[in-house]
């Protein structure tokens, strides 16, 4: 169990890292295996929500506590208020979105994941997401690398035109000219879309595609991605020009941002460049 003194150590503690996210990986196989019909209700920002989302977000408090007792939670399920009150004054803090995906959940699609990043001082850590369809453990340390399932994630040296891309484009929260642009040029050789944000990280940390680009995210979203993706030397920013890099940023907030992403500079460039 660690203080906000000692989280540094984490990364020197392999053994700890391991426990903890196989706790993870328990909890989230048994809390998010569906049990009939799934009931939903829609949020007041237009997303939708099930019981499973909050009983993972439960499981994770008690998780936090058991393991980070110096720590405080925040989730994507609390209040707004909470959330700022939390961010403002915890040193110590795990963000979590425990049901990333939660759509797909709800209409059966096979992918959806839990995701965690530890902040220290307002600064991400440790970061994970869990993807319980495919028993996929992504996680990754501040300045100590990025992995998939214990296995370190390789950075991609080489470059990629973005004409032969593959991309990975939320188009549902992107500005409409941009959005018009992408469809009409279709700047990449081919797209995808998922519909689940921290996964879509992993997704292309682990070389599952070249670029990314998503309107609108919130720090749940792409706070552990972000760190994952920083770990293999990858590439992010916002589409007016900031840093969305874990590497970059000194002190995290909840303000909404949009993504674009790379795995490697000259591509990054020319996709934000793009954009």
């Amino acid at each position: 169990m660690y203080s906000v003194c000692a989280v540094k150590l984490i990364s020197n503690d392999l053994d700890f890292v391991q426990r903890v996210l196989e706790d993870v990986r328990v909890l989230a196989r048994r809390e998010l295996a569906p049990r009939g019909e799934i009931t939903t209700r829609v949020k007041c920002d237009g997303s939708i929500l099930t019981e499973y989302d909050q009983r993972m977000q439960d499981g994770l408090s008690t998780w936090v506590k058991t393991y980070f007792p110096a720590a405080a939670l925040l989730g994507e399920e609390m209040e707004a208020t909470h959330q700022h009150h939390l961010l403002q004054e915890s040193d110590l803090l795990w963000c979590v979105d425990p049901l990333d995906g939660t759509s797909n959940f709800a209409a059966g699609v096979p992918f959806y994941a839990v995701s965690g990043a530890l902040l220290e001082h307002g600064r991400i850590v440790f970061g994970f997401v869990y993807d319980p369809v495919r028993d996929e453990m992504f996680y990754g340390l501040s300045g100590q690398g990025a992995y998939l399932n214990n296995q370190p994630l390789m950075v991609r040296s080489t470059p990629i035109a973005l004409k032969h891309s593959v991309a990975n484009v939320d188009f549902k929260r992107l500005p409409k000219s941009l959005a018009l642009a992408l469809i009409e040029q279709c700047p990449y050789r081919s797209q995808r879309s998922f519909g689940s944000v921290a996964l879509d990280w992993c997704w292309l940390a682990a070389g599952r595609g070249d670029i990314y680009l998503h309107g609108k995210q919130k720090l749940w979203d792409y706070a552990a991605g972000s760190l994952i993706l920083s770990e293999v030397g990858g590439y992010a920013g916002t589409l007016d020009g900031k840093s969305l890099l874990a590497r970059d940023l000194d002190r995290v907030d909840l303000e909404p941002k949009s993504a674009c992403a790379a795995l490697n500079k000259q591509t990054f460039t020319e996709w934000l460049a793009y954009c």
